[in-house]
């Protein structure tokens, strides 16, 4: 088996965040699927098993378990087929529905990939849910933005979107990790989308990940795409439009994420960046590239 490392949502080798990409993995099992994603060591790699002329059965193994959606490695897996048969756009059949994916060789010669969720959906967050989250986050209501209110969003993936009152409420964290993860696994939510609003198009983000084993993602398109769905959603912005969100900067791997928010209810958020990869095409077994395991910002204080 051919496992692949690349780094998305980035240009630079050394920022966004790591995804292993497997672009055959016919005949593979969910066993040894699990098995090399824990191996490899990043937050998701990404089993592609085509099924026709750029169509593709894809599935999204975190260390610990499967995930239904990840972009981070939906754009890895992209950019690295397009570097091996060309740019052009590749159907995804995933857990959480259809996804589209198109690459483009920009000027500059880094390939940039384009993914179009499944249909984004936003709800309330229950009253006690808020409560348990923040505890667990150890924040209080005052440090919320009463601008962005709590909701749960789905574009692939559940994540509860909790806003920031400062930057610098978001620069500081330090939660409860088998607080988060119980309540997390409870509700079936992927990560925690937190965010700081800078200014009307652009965010900063932080995505806490333990489910899947990570204490933090650098960089989360699932998450993104969700947070376009809740904007336009809840008429936070005018669409059509398109927001920038920077995530990875405390884990000293910054990755820039393009989200294109369309003006019609319903339709797919599309979230765009760059990749590159990591080590030598057609590596095997784990590499020795960064891993996004733990972020350089201090370990959570009750983190095994």
């Amino acid at each position: 088996m051919q496992v692949l490392r690349y780094t998305a949502f980035t240009d630079d080798p050394a920022g966004g965040n790591p995804a292993g990409v497997v672009l055959d993995a016919t005949g593979v099992d969910d066993a040894e699927m699990q098995r090399v994603a824990a191996e490899v060591g990043y937050s998701e790699t990404a089993f592609l098993v085509p099924s026709d002329q750029g169509h593709f059965v894809v599935r999204y193994f975190s260390p610990k378990a499967e995930v239904p959606f990840c972009g981070h490695a939906t754009i890895a897996s992209a950019v690295a087929y397009a570097e091996r048969h060309g740019p052009g756009v590749l159907h995804l059949s995933t857990r959480a529905g259809a996804v589209e994916v198109s690459t483009t060789v920009p000027a500059e010669g880094t390939v940039t990939a384009t993914l179009v969720s499944v249909t984004p959906q936003t709800q309330p967050i229950a009253a006690d849910d808020l409560a348990t989250l923040l505890e667990a986050l150890r924040w209080t209501p005052g440090d919320l933005e009463a601008t962005l209110p709590p909701r749960v969003a789905f574009a692939g993936a559940w994540h509860p979107i909790v806003a920031a009152g400062s930057r610098a409420r978001l620069a500081d964290l330090d939660y409860d990790m088998a607080a988060l993860t119980n309540l997390m696994a409870e509700r079936d939510w992927t990560t925690i989308n937190l965010v700081h609003q800078e200014s009307a198009t652009v965010f900063h983000a932080r995505n806490p990940f333990p489910p899947g084993g990570v204490v933090e993602d650098p960089a989360t398109g699932a998450a993104a795409a969700a947070l376009g769905g809740y904007l336009r959603e809840l008429g936070l912005v005018t669409p059509p439009t398109t927001v920038t969100v920077h995530q990875g900067q405390e884990m000293g791997r910054p990755s820039l994420l393009t989200v294109r928010i369309p003006a019609r209810p319903g339709t797919g958020i599309a979230v765009t960046g760059a990749a590159v990869a990591l080590s030598p095409l057609g590596a095997t077994g784990a590499g020795t590239a960064p891993r996004a395991r733990r972020p350089a910002a201090p370990e959570p204080r009750s983190a095994p």
